[in-house]
């Protein structure tokens, strides 16, 4: 049997990670560290723009396609959180959002368009320049080699690649979810047409994102040989307060209905070996890191991935790291007594929850497959494990049949959730829902008549926003006013003033409704996506 062809030594990759937050940049990393083992004498150079002042970016790219002569260049486009309930891009979106919607008075209207006409020309802005930074990066690049390619991945393009495949040059390569083994494959000249791609200028597959990744394991990262072609590395790691990344498996089984996790990344949870992420998390503790952030969709997918995080957290205490510090999206139901002790005895400093609701029926008709009684006894193992830091509850109001019965329901939970913890430990995060596609609630979506097929989820314009930033009526209104109040309030924390405003007009259910979920009711989520 003939091997397989390995790339010359002319081809030079040039991996870039387009502005965004400056988050660690694991993705980027994990990709040049898997060509590496794959190609030991490939050329590679990581660019990180997020690292890069934003009025230099496109000097920064231009100087080092010169200097490096790349034959492929790899973008990674990591967000395009268009309605994300945070600060950024040009104020708050969902403050704009709602002043605009549901202000009562004139002038703050006024202030919400104002805002959100800034918000409308950062959001485009970023758009324009990312691709603006791909198509000039491929042109500079096919300056010195006629036949660079180029290639664009990250989990902006995985949901949006319909909306961005007709806007790159001609014949880029548009990954869909994991990327090593189409880079791969390019690089040994191999055909694609069983990867998770397709190329600008042509329609991708139907379905696409639906179709699952190649179960590829990791290994440790050799943090040596990304040092030595990334000198931005230390720009990060001397920071000290950064969380740096870690995988400890990929995949997620669950169907949470606004969720796109499991089509990007699949439904199979695939667990990488305990010494090979111990390996890993070794090399960054000697280089002075101590705040890890496990990077997968959730630390604990299911009970019965609960053994391996057990084993994971045993062999981190056995390597003596007592000052570090962890933290991750975990699913609190998923725990039992010894695993709690592990958590806090390794330094679980930080973790956040995404329940959604503190409605038992509202968490069931979501599909988010929690036991929220489960939840909350597990969180009180944590607190009498010792467990004395902070954790974010991500509740997303308003996604399915929301009603002032299941408002007072969420209060209760919250408020029992505050008595485990202590109420300034537990921050409640308020989301309204971006609608993203690819999703059930998307498909739910257009059987109620909400949006359209053929929409564009990326659009900011006014009379899209009210479809995609998810508060449908009849209590969008209410939610809207509620969050108005908050801003104006206590903007500062915003999440525990909504829940005190929502308790002051609806009141508190009794804990055990909250936790009881009527096999009756009005039409649930999986029988409005059957």
């Amino acid at each position: 049997m003939s091997e397989s062809p390995t790339p010359t030594s002319a081809e030079r990759v040039l991996l870039v990670r387009l502005p965004c937050n400056p988050i660690f940049p694991i993705g980027p990393i994990y990709l040049a560290d898997h060509l590496h083992k794959q190609f030991p004498q490939l050329q590679q150079r990581l660019l990180d723009l997020a690292a890069v002042p934003l009025l230099d970016v496109d000097r920064v790219l231009r100087a080092t396609v010169d200097a490096f002569r790349p034959t492929l260049l790899v973008f990674s486009w990591r967000d395009i959180q268009i309605y994300a309930p945070v600060d950024g891009r040009g104020g708050n979106p969902l403050q704009h959002s709602f002043e605009v919607f549901y202000a009562r008075n004139p002038l703050r209207r006024l202030r919400g368009a104002l805002g959100g006409v800034k918000l409308m020309g950062s959001f485009y802005g970023e758009l324009w320049r990312n691709l603006r930074l791909i198509r000039r990066g491929l042109k500079r690049a096919r300056h010195h080699c006629p036949q660079a390619q180029a290639v664009l991945g990250g989990g902006a393009t995985s949901v949006f690649y319909e909306q961005l495949a007709p806007l790159l040059p001609k014949g880029t390569v548009v990954s869909v979810g994991e990327g090593e083994p189409l880079l791969e494959k390019l690089l040994r000249g191999e055909s694609l047409a069983g990867e998770r791609c397709f190329r600008a200028g042509e329609a991708p597959r139907p379905g696409l994102i639906h179709e699952q990744p190649s179960g590829l394991i990791k290994t440790a990262c050799d943090y040596d040989y990304i040092e030595s072609i990334w000198p931005q590395l230390n720009w990060y790691l001397e920071a000290g307060d950064f969380y740096v990344g870690v995988q400890t498996k990929r995949g997620c089984p669950h169907n949470c209905c606004y969720c796109v996790y499991t089509v990007v990344e699949g439904k199979a949870v695939r667990v990488n070996p305990v010494d090979e992420v111990i390996a890993e998390m070794r090399q960054l503790y000697e280089r002075g890191v101590r705040g890890f952030w496990f990077t997968d969709a959730q630390f604990i997918p299911a009970r019965r991935y609960i053994e391996d995080a057990k084993e994971l957290l045993r062999a981190v205490q056995q390597q003596g790291w007592n000052d570090i510090r962890w933290a991750a999206y975990i699913r609190a139901d998923n725990l039992d007594a010894e695993l709690a002790e592990l958590m806090v005895a390794t330094g679980m400093e930080y973790f956040e929850i995404g329940i959604t609701s503190g409605s038992q029926e509202l968490v069931r008709k979501m599909r988010m497959g929690y036991n929220l009684r489960t939840v909350l006894e597990n969180c009180r193992l944590l607190a009498r494990a010792g467990f004395r830091h902070h954790v974010s509850v991500n509740y997303s109001f308003n996604v399915i049949d929301e009603r002032p019965e299941t408002i007072r329901q969420t209060v209760a939970y919250h408020r029992a959730l505050e008595a485990a913890f202590g109420a300034d430990k537990v921050e409640p995060a308020i989301f309204f829902i971006g609608l993203q596609p690819h999703t059930h609630l998307e498909q739910y979506g257009f059987d109620q008549g909400l949006i359209k097929p053929g929409y564009n989820p990326m659009s900011m314009l006014p009379w899209t926003a009210r479809q995609l930033l998810w508060n449908p009526e009849p209590m969008g209104q209410t939610f809207g006013r509620v969050c108005l109040e908050a801003f104006e309030r206590n903007p500062a924390d915003f999440g525990r003033m909504v829940m005190d405003l929502l308790e002051r007009d609806y009141g508190c259910a009794p804990l055990e409704e909250a936790l009881h979920a009527p096999v009756e009711g009005r039409k649930a989520m999986a029988t409005a996506t059957a």
